[in-house]
């Protein structure tokens, strides 16, 4: 259960590298199964296996794939496993060369071959000259561990294409994990214009409405105040009474402005959720209509329907959500939850709104569904 809490807590990027993660390490461990299985001897079969470990820390360091490593225990890590690497690739080139048995020649081979590939994949690449290593790696392996020199080309040949096949596989998990990361990004910033352009335009209106009359306050105020120092009384007196009349003018505009701010429409939050959710990749399917809803609860069901919305964006990873609007009440559905939403979800607030209302508000979860449910008093 607490695995199952844990996975959809994750968010999509998380995910997909935790994903990334295990599928390299289950092909580390496949492949130093693959070499250790034909019978190669002890001493090969742990010099292949602490490669593999090394390899599966290497990976672990590196920023791209790491989940729990800081970056200086990521360098210690690298640096280990670059050294253990190192020296089972050395330690199988002592053996070729003391080796007085056939059986240990070739396991020795066989570990340094596997030592190499699993450089490549771990430590080349993610370096800046990937290739110039893999070139180099593949030809020095070839010329030490080739059984003859005319063999050499072909031990080059058959280590070079599998390091080449792992760094350019690697490569492109990293790219994804990049897109994955861009996408998320994107989302957030998105969410973040979309706050700052409100706020501009709520300043601009704000600007607008009221910077007129203030400056008529202003100036009218000046010219009370000189009337009055000379001796003009009445049409001080009348131009304050003007400067009165304009500031409970502003009030009201302020006060309008704020109102149509505040307010929103059912039938046009529910077309933007659509909008919105559909940019986001989650398709949503509308059941009912907004004309069902009691016309005195439209305003707290756009309510409803804009923060499920936010919340489906922020805090899931769904594919599809339903919105069902109905006379007696009205839910919103969605799949890819990650756990409980919070308290900063806004549902507080919003149950607060419903409850002025006399409605009611109920979350529940089944699996990655979640499901906001509505219900408030028939006429």
């Amino acid at each position: 259960m607490r695995t199952t809490t844990w996975w959809r807590g994750l968010s999509g990027p998380a995910k997909f590298r935790f994903y990334t993660r295990v599928t390299l390490q289950v092909s580390i461990v496949s492949a130093v199964v693959a070499v250790a299985v034909p019978g190669i001897g002890v001493w090969p079969v742990l010099g292949v296996t602490l490669a593999g470990v090394a390899t599966m820390i290497a990976l672990e360091a590196q920023p791209e794939l790491a989940t729990w490593s800081t970056p200086t225990l990521g360098r210690r890590f690298l640096t280990a496993a670059g050294v253990v690497l190192a020296v089972v690739w050395l330690s199988s080139a002592v053996v070729v060369l003391v080796a007085d048995t056939d059986d240990l020649t070739k396991g020795a081979r066989a570990t340094a071959a596997c030592t190499t590939v699993l450089a490549a994949l771990a430590l080349f690449s993610f370096s800046r000259h990937r290739w110039w290593f893999v070139l180099a790696a593949s030809v020095v392996t070839g010329v030490v561990f080739a059984a003859s020199p005319g063999r050499i080309p072909l031990v080059v040949a058959i280590v070079l294409a599998l390091c080449v096949f792992v760094v350019g596989l690697t490569l492109l998990t990293v790219w994804g994990l990049h897109i994955m990361d861009d996408v998320e990004h994107t989302k957030d910033v998105e969410a973040e214009l979309q706050i700052a352009e409100e706020r501009l335009r709520f300043g601009r209106d704000l600007h607008d409405v009221v910077g007129r009359s203030f400056s008529a306050i202003a100036v009218k105020s000046e010219l009370a105040a000189t009337l009055a120092r000379a001796g003009a009384g009445d049409r001080a007196a009348a131009e304050m009474g003007e400067v009165k009349a304009i500031a409970v003018e502003s009030m009201e505009e302020m006060r309008t402005l704020v109102r149509g701010y505040r307010d929103i429409d059912l039938s046009g939050e529910v077309a933007g959720a659509r909008s919105l959710l559909s940019a986001s990749g989650c398709r949503l399917t509308i059941e009912g209509d907004p004309s069902a809803v009691p016309a005195a609860l439209h305003e707290v069901a756009a309510w409803v329907v804009r923060e499920g919305t936010t919340n489906i964006v922020r805090h899931s990873s769904a594919t599809s959500a339903t919105l069902s609007l109905g006379p007696a009440g009205m839910s919103l559905r969605n799949d890819g939850a990650r756990g409980e939403p919070g308290e900063r979800s806004g549902l507080l607030g919003l149950a607060e709104r419903l409850a002025a209302h006399g409605a009611t508000l109920e979350t529940s979860s089944s699996g990655d569904e979640f499901t906001l449910q509505i219900t408030w008093p028939t006429a």
